[in-house]
Formats: structure tokens, C-alpha cells, sequence
């Protein structure tokens, strides 16, 4: 019995992880090949993540990536930067009311190439 790979059926996501590859090799940044892999398995595995355990695992100014959804519950009360593949309203709200800032995968990983100092909360 062979193992079948499927093709990712959401363009976003199927761009999303060649692109991560591609920066990983690029800029020797084993980061985006990590984040990559997650967006490769099937939805019901990507992370969903609130924001209350953003808030009890992270310092102030410090930048994360969720390779995932960032969901509402919870609060937060300092200031960080979010890379997800997406938020809810509730979650985007509560970051930014924080000081805090919200951006997509593709967005941290144009900014920060080499991936340092960012951690993956999943």
C-alpha cells in the first residue's frame, strides 16, 4: 500500500508553504521549513491558539507565529507581535488594544528572513 500526498485544496496555504520553503533555504532559516510543515497537514490539525495563552507564554515585545488561527478568549496586557495565518475579530482586537501588533505568515516572514528571535505557540 503506497502512501498518497495530497494536494492542498486553499491556494493561500499551498503558496504559503512553498513560499516558507523557499526563505528557508535561502536564508538558512530552519524556522520557516517548521512552520511550513504545519500548513502542509490537514486543517483539523492546524493550531488554534487564544489569546490568553499568547499572553501567559509571552514576554512584552516579544514576536510569535502561530501556524494557525488566534482565537478571542482570554486578554492580554502587553504588547506583541502576532504572525498567524489568521484571527478572529475578537483576537485582533484584543492584540492591538494591547499595543500589540497583528500580521500574516507571509508578512513576519518578509520582515524577519532569518527567522531570529521568533517563536512558534501552537
Amino acid at each position: 500500500m503506497s502512501k498518497t500526498r495530497y494536494k492542498k485544496t486553499n491556494p493561500r496555504v499551498a503558496l504559503l508553504a512553498d513560499d516558507l520553503k523557499t526563505r528557508s533555504r535561502e536564508n538558512d532559516a530552519p524556522i520557516w521549513r517548521d512552520i511550513a510543515e504545519y500548513m502542509e497537514r490537514p486543517k483539523r490539525s492546524h493550531a488554534r491558539v487564544n489569546v490568553g495563552n499568547i499572553s501567559r507564554y509571552t514576554r512584552e515585545g516579544e514576536t510569535i507565529v502561530v501556524p494557525g488561527k488566534v482565537l478571542g478568549a482570554g486578554d492580554i496586557h502587553h504588547p506583541v507581535v502576532v504572525g498567524a495565518f489568521d484571527f478572529s475579530e475578537g483576537a485582533q482586537a484584543k492584540i492591538v488594544d494591547a499595543g500589540g501588533e497583528c500580521i500574516t505568515i507571509e508578512e513576519l516572514a518578509t520582515r524577519n528572513p532569518a527567522g531570529s528571535n521568533v517563536r512558534i505557540i501552537r
